[in-house]
């Protein structure tokens, strides 16, 4: 049978997590739909139907799927659930909202944060907070993922030659309306798809202080700037800027991690990064125990001497 993978998407372009979500599916299985279940989404579903690997994307368009409210879009997938043998989402905020509906709703198992496909029905998966690897195998007859998309890489976003096909949407369930959002205005990358990121700790002592040290490195590298959970709890950084397993998952290319000590539930969420330096004067500090490179130095002083080599 075919594998779905539901579509993030902001009615006009295709997420990144999205195109690893796709990899993921097709490390089930060869034959990859795409749904995307949007209002006034024609050009979404275009851009899905261009990614590489991608044989079918089904799009259903109505004005109550616009905000990707999960009621809805779970109804739309379970009503053509019964076509896949497996039914993928990006291990996201909008793809935790939906999937535990869906799961609940067919009445198996949801495989959550997989990292790795062994097999059509066997999955890697971390647990206590990625100490350690869980091998997971399956005997639903339809198996309901989330993927950690930091565990595959991204499909390309080009190459693919998908047709589009237009579903029947399903009628509105009334449950939810969306009221509005606040949006918090960053011209820096966004975290989860930046490929440089520098984070600060609760070393730095106050808000003023995490602007002062750690948005000059940032400018200069062209980084999104992160944060742990002790300098979001203290108001040091906004909650969006939160690294770690209660935060987000990120693997970016190169992690500097300036005055975090390195808690477990932190280390969960950046320890995949492809290169990970770590400034701290704490030479105990359980960050340097993942770091490829590490400063033992007063942040205050090295920081802005590394910016000024810079």
């Amino acid at each position: 049978m075919s594998i779905l993978v539901i579509a993030e998407h902001d009615n006009a372009s295709i997420k990144g997590a999205t195109l690893n979500t796709v990899t993921a599916a097709l490390a089930c299985g060869p034959d990859v739909h795409v749904l995307v279940a949007g209002s006034a989404s024609q050009t979404a579903a275009s851009a899905a139907s261009q990614i590489a690997g991608v044989s079918k994307v089904l799009h259903a368009d109505a004005a109550y799927f616009e905000h990707g409210l999960a009621e809805e879009v779970a109804a739309q997938v379970l009503a053509i659930a019964s076509n896949y043998s497996h039914i993928l989402f990006p291990a996201t905020a909008s793809g935790k909202n939906i999937a535990p509906r869906v799961a609940a709703k067919l009445d198996v198992a949801q495989l959550s944060d997989v990292t790795k496909v062994i097999s059509a029905d066997t999955f890697e998966r971390p647990i206590y907070a990625g100490n350690a690897i869980a091998t997971v195998q399956s005997s639903d007859s339809v198996k309901v993922l989330t993927v950690r998309t930091t565990g595959f890489d991204p499909a390309a976003s080009t190459g693919g030659s998908a047709t589009v096909e237009s579903l029947s949407a399903v009628p509105s369930s009334g449950k939810s309306t969306f009221m509005g959002s606040e949006i918090a205005k960053n011209d820096r990358p966004e975290l989860t798809a930046a490929k440089i990121i520098v984070s600060g700790g609760r070393a730095l002592g106050s808000s003023e202080k995490f602007n002062e040290v750690m948005t000059p490195l940032a400018d200069k590298l062209g980084a999104a700037l992160g944060a742990s959970r002790a300098a979001v709890d203290a108001g040091y950084a906004p909650n969006d800027w939160q690294v770690g397993q209660t935060g987000k998952i990120v693997a970016p290319q190169l992690y500097v991690a300036c005055g975090i000590s390195g808690a477990i539930q932190h280390l969960a969420g950046m320890k995949d990064s492809k290169v990970i330096v770590a400034i701290n004067k704490d030479p105990e500090a359980p960050i340097f125990s993942v770091a490829d490179y590490g400063l033992e130095a007063d942040l205050f002083i090295a920081v802005p001497e590394l910016v000024a080599a810079l």
